[in-house]
């Protein structure tokens, strides 16, 4: 132990202090790895998978590092590029798909004339010009989910 140890010691007991023990000292800060933290971003890029690693950050508050480090490590997601996503319904999802399938019957059988004003057709068409790049159009994607399919032009 040097000199200067024990010449600090001396002047802490001389002001007061009656434990030998090192006061709790602010060292590390506090670090971005919290479940509260994990679970706002989890919250995030479920409502909307296409938000960057920016937005994100700027929205639980942390440093963008730190927020590609938990969105990679602790929620094991990553960054796909794809124009076209396939979309898995959730059980949400299929029942509000239901409810308005379901709503839709009720009304063609209490009133008679409800199908006679829908216009339905058995093909269509179309041509999809989509202006965004590749990096617009990424979405953070879970390694359980399927991969996304690459557009094509049709």
């Amino acid at each position: 132990m040097g000199v200067t140890q024990i010449k600090e010691w001396f002047n802490r007991f001389k002001d007061g202090r009656t434990s030998a023990e090192s006061e709790q000292c602010c060292g590390r800060p506090q670090t971005a790895r919290s479940a509260a933290n994990v679970e706002r971003m989890r919250n995030l890029v479920m409502a909307d998978r296409r938000l960057t690693v920016q937005e994100i950050a700027e929205e639980v508050g942390v440093s963008k590092d730190s927020a590609h480090a938990l969105l990679r490590e602790d929620l094991n997601m990553n960054r796909v590029a794809a124009k076209f996503v396939p979309k898995l319904l959730s059980p949400e999802q299929k029942d509000l798909r239901f409810d308005v399938a379901q709503d839709l019957l009720d009304t063609a059988n209490t009133h008679p004339g409800f199908l006679n004003t829908v216009i339905s057709g058995d093909e269509s068409w179309v041509y999809g010009y989509d202006p965004e790049t590749k990096r617009q159009s990424s979405q953070w994607k879970h390694p359980d989910y399927p991969r996304p399919k690459k557009a094509r032009q049709v």
